[in-house]
Order: C-alpha cells, then structure tokens, then sequence
C-alpha cells in the first residue's frame, strides 16, 4: 500500500491496529537485555514501539506514513515515555547499519520483489549479537480474510524467509495459525510467519 494510503489509514479516528502490542511481541519481548537501544520498522502506529519504551527501551519507531509517527508520538505521551520517530521507505533507503541491540517488525508488507531487500535492511540494522524479532502474515493468510493485505504477493513465502536468515542464527521459528485480535485491523484467526534470530 502506497504512502498516501497510509497517512490516509492512520489518519482516521482511533487507532487501526489499537494500542496493545502485538501478542508475539509481548511474549517474547524478555529476549531482548535491560535497556536496549531498539529499532521498531514498519511500526505504524507505535504500539509495539511504546510498549517497548514501557519496558525501559531506548526505542526509534520507523514509519513511511507521518500520521502513524504523529500517532506514534500521542501513545508515548500517553504512556509517559518517549520514543524517537524516523519517517522513512524501509524497501528504497537503507537504515544505519549496526545501530540497534535488537531490532522489531511486525505485519510489515510489501510487494514479493522487495521483501528480500526490506528483511535485510532491518537485520542490517542491528548490531552483531543483537536480535531480531518479527511476525507477518504468511501466503496462506489470504484465504483467511482476517487481516493483512488482499494481494498474495504481498504476503510471505516461510521458504524465502528460512532462506534470507539462513546466516544467523535462528532461535525461534513458526509457521502456523495465530490469534490475532489487533483493533480493527486484524480480527480473528490468522496464519503467520514467526522468527527471533541472533545476528
């Protein structure tokens, strides 16, 4: 979905994905050491990026759409903490290598030609013994109507991802059905790629 799409999504009422973070993210979040510095790609609204600032993170939220970072900004005021916001195309500008202790993505979509490049920059992003953690919808989602984009290519192949991680090592992978109750976003029973690697 372009830019504008975007801006325009998040800049509606409310929050389109609410304002808990996503379950994975929650479960696994204690991976990452006391005090952090973390990079949250693809964050739209901020809620994984604020919830992570709660747990004492250093976080920067990277966003193309400026009123997801504007949404960004309000939940970290309202949760009294601070997180930093980048606006930025994560498939066309390269984020600073080796900068963030752990780095996290969550329902990041693009199109099949620029995942690879999209993955990469983000695991690009942290530093060697860092980790990296992040859940998307897999190809199967498609029949599921629960979330995600309405276009297949857009959507994860595990084989492609087992394939661009294959260098780090892996500590967590899954492919299966998952819960995901997000706001309106996503609702209900879905099928989705899950990864935390060790650079």
């Amino acid at each position: 979905m372009s830019k504008n799409k975007w801006d325009e999504r998040f800049s509606k009422e409310g929050y389109f994905y609410g304002k808990e973070p996503n379950e994975f993210i929650r479960e696994k979040s204690s991976i990452i050491p006391e005090k952090s510095k973390v990079g949250c790609f693809a964050e739209g609204e901020g809620r994984n990026a604020v919830y992570l600032a709660t747990l004492g993170h250093d976080v920067t939220s990277y966003d193309q759409a400026v009123a997801g970072l504007k949404k960004t900004k309000e939940l970290a005021a309202e949760n009294r903490v601070h997180v930093e916001t980048v606006q930025q195309d994560l498939i066309t500008e390269k984020v600073t290598t080796e900068t963030f202790d752990a780095a996290v993505m969550v329902f990041g979509h693009v199109p099949g030609e620029s995942q690879a490049k999209f993955i990469q920059n983000i695991i690009g992003s942290v530093k060697p013994g860092g980790h990296v953690l992040f859940e998307v919808y897999s190809k199967e989602q498609f029949d599921y109507k629960t979330g995600g984009p309405p276009v297949i290519d857009n959507l994860y192949d595990p084989i492609d991802i087992l394939n661009w991680i294959k260098p780090y090592k892996c500590l967590h992978f899954y492919y299966g059905e998952a819960e995901r109750i997000e706001g309106s976003g996503h609702t209900g029973t879905g099928h989705v790629i899950q990864v935390i690697l060790k650079k």
